[in-house]
């Protein structure tokens, strides 16, 4: 949407927002192998909490990563196996564990955050992940486990990673954009989501996928985008739980597939709405990776 008038004197207009559609090239290439297609790693919770890493493994595996791995804790090694066919379970105890399989260099994505835990284990998975300076997804409990100290959190992420927060979450990581974004404006024009997302990228020095109807993907260089999940296009029944770690799961199997962060968050976005929008009522989280592949057909059957 271009300004409807001149910036004021002194201030510089970023770059324009663009409108997310629907991705065009994820098709598989002819003739690869799987791992031309990557190996995503999503970290699970102790025994009881595994369910949202599984629900971001299958996202991972369902939209095109060539392997996909859970690693977990001793404790829930049986459950996960009990529920684990086609994506492959590793033990994995805390952040020494975590380093012992990142000296495999095929794993090239990284699920950190979906039941993990706010404690001090967590925030040294997270440590250890941004180490390895691969593909990482960042979310829920890897992004709040850093509330009390989000500076500890940003000195560590690089370009190739992705905070994927919910508005909770964002506003423990970023408390005074948050802040900035909910007070009442005073004077034209408004501070945007749009403008909060950018902020936030910045200061992570990382893409931020800032969840909602109306997502916006930002990254660092001041480059945003806008998935609204609305009118024609709503989806509400995204709105239940496990949904946000299938989108995890199909930003780090992107991630896995080599797509640069901000595309990658992008066709996540579209790909997570147009899915549940096939769903419909009724819908939970484990629909999503089951109906995706209707989705991806649908598109490569459009080019």
């Amino acid at each position: 949407i271009p300004p409807r008038r001149p910036a004021p004197a002194g201030v510089r207009l970023g770059p324009l927002a663009t409108l997310v559609t629907a991705p065009r090239d994820l098709a598989k290439r002819q003739g690869g192998h799987k791992y031309d297609h990557g190996h995503g790693l999503v970290l699970s919770g102790p025994m009881g909490h595994s369910g949202a890493a599984r629900l971001a493994a299958r996202g991972a595996l369902r939209i095109g990563a060539g392997l996909v791995t859970v690693a977990a804790p001793g404790s829930a090694m049986m459950e996960c196996a009990c529920q684990l066919t086609a994506i492959m379970l590793r033990k994995c105890e805390g952040a020494e564990g975590l380093a012992d399989l990142l000296t495999d260099a095929r794993l090239n994505a990284l699920c950190v955050g979906p039941g993990l835990g706010l404690g001090q284990g967590t925030r040294d998975l997270v440590a250890q992940a941004l180490a390895a300076r691969r593909g990482t997804v960042l979310d829920a409990d890897a992004l709040s486990a850093f509330a009390q100290d989000p500076d500890a959190l940003f000195a560590q992420l690089h370009e190739a990673c992705v905070l994927t927060p919910h508005l909770g979450e964002f506003t423990r990581l970023f408390p005074d954009i948050a802040a900035r974004l909910s007070s009442a404006p005073k004077a034209g024009p408004a501070y945007s989501r749009i403008d909060a997302a950018r902020e936030a990228a910045a200061r992570a020095g990382c893409t931020v996928l800032l969840k909602g109807p109306d997502t916006v993907i930002a990254a660092p260089n001041g480059q945003a985008s806008l998935h609204a999940a609305a009118y024609d296009r709503a989806a509400p029944w995204l709105a239940t739980a496990g949904s946000g770690d299938v989108l995890a799961g199909f930003l780090t199997g992107l991630l896995a597939r080599r797509i640069p962060p901000k595309r990658a968050a992008e066709a996540s976005a579209w790909l997570h709405a147009e899915t549940a929008r096939r769903v419909g009522p009724g819908l939970i989280a484990e629909d999503l990776p089951d109906r995706l592949p209707g989705v991806l057909s649908s598109l490569c059957n459009a080019v």
